[in-house]
């Protein structure tokens, strides 16, 4: 999946070993209202917008590999899928942190030790989290898509032609991708749950669920300014550990999947304005 300035794009490699290829227009939400793109605002909406691509994704990708014999995903399907994940997700990596770090409590106190140990905490639950379940064959095969993105990505930003030979020499790893964004939510988080000391316990485990969406602002803002000054060296310092856990979440594609990440890509090209680079705008939605 990849997204341009103006479209995105979906290639799904079919039953019958042919690629079906998808597109459609893409008008950001901050586009639309001037509200919706002010700081830490535009970051929430971002993330709003990438859930919803990403479900629209997963119906569309998952009806092309079941075949036309199988019943098609609807969307009441996917909604309950994504209330299902979204709950897991702030159980997993917000809820039970917090948890696991309060038996400490007595050990840590309740200051700034114990926002930093509950921050270990979820990255540690984080990371094992994906080593799990890359052990499941489907997720990893994921995972190897993603991989052949960024990989389809770094040929065309070297200006190499987009065949498999070619764009197999590249690595999986990527500046611009997602996983970075999930480190950085997960510092952030240190920081803000910090500010907001020790309430009463039910403020504390409500904090841990309305604060997301000031948590992903913040760190969208922070990955767009290190974005616009990726030469910089302490930006290239602060960005290296979400390099380093995409080799948890990117794996060696195969040249099947290398050519679906190809054609995903070549789809984004040939739509975006020919008087603009395509290079820069192209984004991986994984």
């Amino acid at each position: 999946m990849m997204r341009g300035v103006t479209h995105w794009s979906l290639a799904v490699r079919r039953p019958d070993d042919s690629i079906g290829i998808h597109d459609f227009p893409l008008r950001p939400y901050a586009q639309r209202h001037r509200l919706l793109a002010l700081p830490i605002v535009r970051g929430v909406v971002a993330l709003v917008e990438s859930l919803v691509l990403g479900i629209r994704a997963l119906q569309l990708s998952a009806n092309e590999s079941l075949g036309e014999e199988e019943k098609p995903l609807g969307k009441r399907e996917m909604g309950v899928t994504l209330a299902i994940s979204l709950i897991i997700a702030v159980g997993l990596f917000f809820l039970a942190p917090l948890g696991l770090t309060s038996l400490l409590k007595g050990v840590l106190g309740t200051g700034f030790a114990f926002w930093i140990v509950e921050g270990l905490v979820r990255v540690l639950i984080f990371v094992l989290y994906i080593v799990a379940i890359t052990r499941i064959p489907d997720l990893r095969r994921v995972f190897e898509y993603h991989g052949a993105e960024h990989m389809s990505i770094h040929a065309l930003e070297h200006g190499e032609p987009l065949v498999p030979e070619t764009v197999a020499k590249y690595r999986t790893l990527h500046v611009r991708c997602g996983t970075s964004f999930l480190l950085v939510v997960m510092v952030v988080a240190i920081l803000v749950f910090a500010i907001v000391q020790w309430p009463a316990w039910y403020w504390l485990i409500l904090s841990r669920i309305i604060l997301i969406p000031l948590i992903a602002g913040v760190s969208y803002e922070i990955i767009k300014w290190a974005g616009r000054h990726d030469d910089n060296r302490l930006v290239k310092g602060v960005m290296w550990p979400g390099l380093m856990l995409q080799r948890l979440t990117t794996r060696q594609p195969d040249t099947g999947q290398i050519e679906v990440a190809i054609s995903a890509l070549e789809r984004i090209i040939e739509l975006e304005p020919q008087d603009r680079p395509p290079v820069e705008g192209v984004e991986v939605m994984a």
